[in-house]
């Protein structure tokens, strides 16, 4: 779909001028103006006032060197990354991702979507994102451990629990959190809720580890809900087998469904059977070993090197790996093979290529910055918990996530219908997120 306003027009030409080796950057931008034209056209005042133009520029960027020493006793050199893009709404918030193709690039383009989904989760939270091309794959404890404390001796200046709370993403799980936490306290002499999916041990919440996944699938619930249908009994398969993938895939499970794939960098299953998700946890989680050994474990299953995950007739499909994992190839095997429903896990998965056909086949395709925006929303109840001293249950965390996805998803279809479009999920969305953030900056002044 091609942009008309002469106005956003202008501004993906200063975009393209002002930056123009951020390719990831820009394709996140170009999808979010295509879905609000619509609301440009409608409301003058965000030209006039250049509120656009404001918003799509971060309002800081952080660049910094992670000096560490490896097993060896050798010195290594990363690069660390912090871009604080809006806080009109509330502290930053959004994760931090160690793996090799972590580039500002990258970062700013999550930053970018962090904005747009933590302002649809109508908690007060507003958007950045992290991390660094250090990865954490190979490496010992200690090695981990290095880095981590590297990155927060200069990470810490910046960061605080009303300024910029940080989370995991790729890389960063609970082992790197517990580090880099353990740093700013050494650091900084105080124990505040500065970064979320801690352990439950200090200052976790229960339900944080599965929150992106289970709400995921809470989303699905209502995108089939709307189709007078119902996630059960359906075929689904899942790209990826970290955090998100696996509660994902768990919880599509508990609703009655059969996850045939899982994925990771090197390549893929295929369980016919359904995917038995304690084996796979015992490699990626305990282990820390490659899914092909799945497949020496469950008799029946397959492993199948490089891609193709989503070769196999299903009727949902969740990507959950990483940004532009899903082509438009992709997206014609889906399509061809029955697939009806694709909701986004990871951030930025699915090519813009793929998503055009993925509307052009009436494919209903919820984007990430709704269907995953259970794990920053479950962070914005670790905040709370954090603030009041107060643990709450499983269940009580659990119970107020699906509230908050089933809000989401009615959110998100209302502002569609506003503009004419009921199962545009992407464009209700964008414009929700946005609107709401906008109007903040407006009622903020000149900022």
């Amino acid at each position: 779909m091609a942009i008309h306003n002469s106005y956003l027009i202008h501004l993906v030409e200063w975009i393209k001028e002002k930056d123009p080796n951020q390719p990831e950057f820009l394709q996140a931008v170009l999808e979010v103006f295509q879905s609000i034209e619509p609301l440009i056209d409608k409301r003058s005042e965000l030209v006039t006032e250049g509120v656009v133009k404001r918003f799509i520029e971060p309002e800081r960027i952080i660049i910094f060197r992670v000096p560490w020493r490896d097993h060896d006793g050798n010195f290594q050199v990363n690069r660390g990354y912090r871009v604080q893009f809006n806080s009109a709404i509330g502290p930053y918030k959004g994760g931090l991702r160690f793996h090799p193709s972590v580039n500002l690039s990258i970062i700013k383009a999550l930053a970018f979507e962090q904005c747009l989904k933590n302002s649809l989760t109508g908690l007060p939270l507003g958007g950045g994102k992290g991390g660094s091309d250090f990865d954490p794959k190979g490496k010992t404890d200690h090695e981990v451990m290095y880095f981590c404390h590297s990155y927060m001796t200069e990470f810490h200046r910046h960061i605080g629990q009303f300024i910029d709370v940080p989370a995991g993403d790729i890389g960063v799980g609970n082992r790197e959190v517990g580090y880099l936490f353990g740093q700013y306290k050494r650091i900084r002499d105080e124990f505040t809720g500065v970064l979320t999916g801690k352990h439950v041990s200090f200052g976790g919440s229960l339900a944080r580890t599965e929150a992106t996944g289970y709400g995921l699938c809470y989303f699905v619930e209502e995108m089939l809900h709307a189709k007078n249908d119902t996630f059960h009994h359906k075929t689904v398969t899942i790209s990826g087998s970290g955090n998100v993938a696996i509660y994902a895939a768990e919880k599509a499970t508990q609703l009655g469904n059969t996850v045939i794939t899982m994925s990771d960098s090197n390549g893929f299953i295929y369980d016919p059977n359904g995917v038995d998700l304690k084996v796979i946890k015992q490699i990626k989680e305990v282990e820390r070993a490659r899914i092909s050994k799945y497949a020496e474990l469950v008799p029946g299953a397959k492993y199948i090197e490089g891609k193709g995950v989503w070769r196999y007739p299903c009727d949902v499909a969740l990507p959950c790996a990483t940004q532009n994992e899903l082509t438009e190839e992709d997206a014609g095997m889906l399509i061809d093979n029955g697939c009806k429903f694709v909701a986004e896990g990871a951030n930025i998965p699915c090519t813009p290529e793929a998503i055009t056909l993925f509307h052009d086949n009436k494919i209903y395709f919820a984007p990430g910055k709704a269907s995953n925006a259970g794990g920053v929303a479950t962070s914005g109840i670790e905040m709370a918990q954090n603030s009041s001293r107060l643990p709450w249950s499983f269940d009580e965390v659990d119970r107020l996530l699906k509230k908050i996805m089933k809000g989401i998803y009615k959110t998100v279809t209302h502002s569609a219908s506003e503009f004419g479009e009921p199962d545009n999920l992407e464009m209700g969305a964008n414009i929700a997120g946005f609107q709401k953030i906008i109007d903040a900056m407006l009622r903020q002044g000149n900022v």
